[in-house]
């Protein structure tokens, strides 16, 4: 299985990815690390991507989860996910699950600002929220709130999905 973790930046994403990972046992993909060197560095220089700049960045994290279902892997990947058809490019197999942390601006520019050492510029939020397209019914998303310990949404996500701790 690969879960996958979307929402805005700032939202908790790589926290509660890696979280998972410890409590799982799987392998953890940061979708970051996936974007090409002209990507970030529009995001830190606080222009906000267009599909055009993604689509490349989508095709090898695409490629990397058909070779780790291939393999027979299980992995959590932090992903920003932010349109239907980025989530309907990522979702390979039945065996792709998505988690959606959903928060308010609020919350998530609060979230944002704590966080350092991150190359997206939080100048950038507002763009997110712009591009973001809330799951709909029938994409079979399971929505986590925010506003909650890390360790209580990754409780309800394992809950909820019925994956096995390997505690």
């Amino acid at each position: 299985m690969i879960l996958i973790v979307f929402g805005v930046s700032g939202a908790g994403k790589t926290t509660v990815g890696k979280m998972l990972v410890e409590q799982l046992g799987w392998h953890f993909l940061e979708a970051d690390d996936f974007h090409p060197a002209g990507n970030i560095e529009k995001m830190r220089n606080g222009y906000p991507l267009t599909d055009e700049d993604r689509r490349p960045w989508l095709d090898c994290l695409r490629k990397q989860i058909e070779q780790l279902l291939s393999a027979g892997e299980n992995a959590v990947s932090a992903c920003s996910a932010l349109k239907r058809a980025y989530r309907d490019r990522l979702r390979v197999s039945d065996e792709v699950k998505f988690v959606f942390l959903r928060g308010d601006y609020a919350l998530i520019e609060k979230q944002l600002r704590s966080r350092h050492g991150h190359f997206m510029n939080p100048t950038l939020l507002q763009s997110q929220f712009d591009d973001l397209e809330e799951p709909q019914p029938d994409e079979n998303v399971l929505t986590i709130q925010l506003g909650r310990s890390p360790q209580e949404l990754v409780e309800e996500i394992i809950a909820k999905l019925h994956l096995a701790s390997r505690d």
